[in-house]
């Protein structure tokens, strides 16, 4: 019994030029998942600002009274 692994590379098996095709990109899925980026990052920045008001106007009211 032969038990050596069989092992191929990449460099083992011959280049098929036929499968071998230049991906298109859509420009509007790109635009896509930037925008829906931003927008996640627009929504934390809007939270962080909304979250300062709150703790600013509670220590004014604390420290005013």
């Amino acid at each position: 019994m032969n038990e050596d692994p069989k092992i191929i590379n990449d460099t083992d098996k011959p280049l098929n030029q036929e499968n071998i095709q230049p991906q298109k990109v859509d420009i509007n899925v790109l635009k896509a998942r930037a925008k829906e980026l931003q927008d996640k990052e627009n929504f934390r920045n809007a939270i962080f600002v909304v979250l300062a008001l709150i703790i600013l106007a509670s220590a004014g009211v604390y420290f005013s009274t």
